[in-house]
């Protein structure tokens, strides 16, 4: 067994996946998954307020199981061969903590409070606290801390702290400061949970954070005490700097060592968000997108601090330092939706189908789950063959905003729309539009990229629909006209917190320098059709005037 094993561990948003993967060889030798079981059952969330919480026992649980049955797939003596650990996890996803930086909700008296567990990156409950953050940071005693993220949006850290501390006074009482869920797992394996000393990851600050060289850390505390008393408090828990994911955070304990089975030398490396951890997995580097394509997209892009001054980026995306690559600055953007449009498709077609099956006396009861987990799985395929075969509607247009709009010039209040229906639309033209939608938010980020001087020289798309939808990936290459790249890795926001790992451990130098020895090759590369782009230029104008026009009914509304 080699020595030379690291793991990397990611935490998604319904389940954690672990990869083991081997420096010498540069092979993946495990990989396994864990769903999380309070999550699953919808426990503490509540879909009707945007409300999505997960309990830390959850993380823990799945944690240990996942990893023992990862390294189970290997020798019995595999684990005292791991070198070094590290992870990635959906952001931003913060937590209540006391002054131990023990979870809240790990407390019996808050066990079973959702406002006392960590706050999934897509819940919204704070969008008004969104708004109020974004009119104070914009311009706090003639400083524009919101200049290198653009809105504060009520998916980041210190909304979500706002709005707990209004709704649970409570909680505000009790929680002695907040922690990032990709911090707060390297803080208990290495022991250090305190708020002032603990890891706190340079990605997770710069992009959600507000943390920033040019500020000299967080915004000044006047302009969190002009909010909330309660915010200042909190910052002065934040101590830093934040440091990058490829850092040594410290060795594992003994009492987790064990719990793994592990070897106690084994190292704890930095951390990321889950999206900024795939795209190194992917293979990023200056001049390539990294797009995952999800139930929500993530755009990614590093570019050289000096290549950025002097270019204003608010409304395009989101800067942070030493995120993604050290030594880069780590730029992201994307939509609110992406796959979770397709969903909400599936789910229409199939909710009167479900209905009528269920209460069916010609299938055999034994059958009925069978079938319709068959047309659950298959219905979005064969509506991609059947749209590959349709031509493009000039009269249909879609707007992908189903769940408000995230870049470039975040509006979360707005709504989707559909214009051009006719008794002559039939599904697949629908959802042959409502494909083109998606792709026309993410030609509107792209074009945004460039219309601000970024190169972009070609696309890496990674996530399950890039593997699974060849009509999406074609239709990207062909409207972003660029060559899009479907990265083989199978597991890249794992396979990205095992190359922070390894150059942690010290098996390798730099990040770059991980990526050449354990990348993974591109799975399919599709080129763009040069012939099909006056059609998607037209339409794409079209989606982008009924954008503005729904936008312009929105304010109507409001006044």
């Amino acid at each position: 067994m080699s020595m030379n094993l690291v793991l990397g561990v990611d935490f998604g948003s319904e389940s954690v996946r672990t990869v083991v993967v081997d420096c010498d060889s540069g092979k993946t030798l495990a990989a396994d998954f864990c769903v999380y079981p309070r999550f699953a059952q919808e426990l503490y969330c509540d879909s009707s307020i945007n409300q999505f919480r997960q309990h830390p026992l959850d993380y823990l649980e799945t944690f240990e199981k996942c990893i023992k049955k990862a390294l189970g797939k290997l020798s019995n003596k595999a684990g005292q061969s791991v070198r070094g650990i590290s992870v990635d996890a959906t952001g931003s996803t913060p937590c209540p903590v006391d002054i131990d930086g023990t979870p809240l909700a790990l407390l019996p008296q808050f066990s079973e409070n959702p406002n006392a567990m960590f706050y999934l990156w897509k819940d919204h409950t704070a969008i008004e606290e969104a708004l109020e953050i974004t009119k104070v940071f914009s311009d706090c005693n003639g400083e524009d801390y919101t200049r290198f993220q653009g809105a504060y949006s009520s998916e980041w850290f210190w909304a979500k702290i706002l709005y707990a501390s209004r709704v649970d006074p409570i909680i505000k009482q009790y929680a002695y400061s907040w922690v990032e869920h990709c911090d707060w797992i390297p803080a208990l394996l290495t022991g250090n949970l305190k708020p002032e000393s603990m890891y706190r990851s340079s990605c997770a600050a710069g992009h959600k954070v507000l943390w920033h060289s040019d500020f000299g850390g967080l915004p000044a505390r006047a302009c969190f005490s002009r909010i909330d008393s309660y915010l200042a408090k909190v910052a002065d828990t934040y101590k830093g700097p934040p440091q990058p994911s490829d850092t040594k955070v410290g060795i594992i304990t003994k009492e987790w060592a064990k719990k793994l089975g592990i070897s106690e030398q084994a190292v704890i490396g930095g951390s990321s968000l889950d999206a900024h951890a795939g795209a190194v997995g992917a293979g990023i580097k200056q001049g390539t997108l990294v797009k995952v394509l999800g139930t929500s997209t993530v755009d990614m892009l590093i570019e050289r601090r000096e290549n950025l001054r002097g270019n204003d980026l608010k409304d395009c995306c989101g800067q942070a330092e030493d995120s993604i690559v050290p030594g880069y600055v780590g730029i992201e953007a994307g939509q609110a939706a992406f796959g979770d449009v397709y969903s909400w498709f599936r789910r229409l077609l199939l909710q009167p189908i479900t209905a009528m099956v269920e209460k069916s006396t010609y299938i055999a009861d034994g059958d009925k789950k069978c079938f319709l987990q068959e047309c659950y799985e298959t219905v979005l395929s064969e509506l991609d063959k059947a749209a590959m075969a349709e031509p493009c509607s000039e009269d249909l247009i879609i707007v992908d905003w189903f769940n408000g709009r995230r870049y470039p010039i975040i509006n979360e209040s707005v709504k989707g729309g559909i214009y051009g229906l006719s008794l002559g639309t039939d599904t697949a033209m629908l959802y042959k539009a409502l494909v083109l939608s998606t792709i026309f938010g993410s030609r509107r980020i792209f074009d945004c990229f460039i219309s601000r001087g970024i190169a972009i020289d070609d696309v890496i798309i990674v996530g399950g629909i890039a593997k699974k939808s060849a009509f999406v990936g074609q239709l990207l290459a062909d409207i972003l006209k660029r060559p899009v790249k479907v990265s083989g890795t199978e597991e890249a926001c794992a396979k990205g917190a095992a190359i922070y790992a390894s150059v942690a451990c010290g098996a390798f130098s730099s990040i770059t320098e991980a990526q050449k020895h354990l990348f993974d090759n591109f799975e399919k590369i599709f080129m763009p059709n040069d012939t099909k782009s006056p059609i998607y230029d037209k339409l794409y104008k079209q989606y982008l005037n009924f954008g503005r026009h729904i936008e312009q009914m929105e304010n109507e509304i409001e006044k």
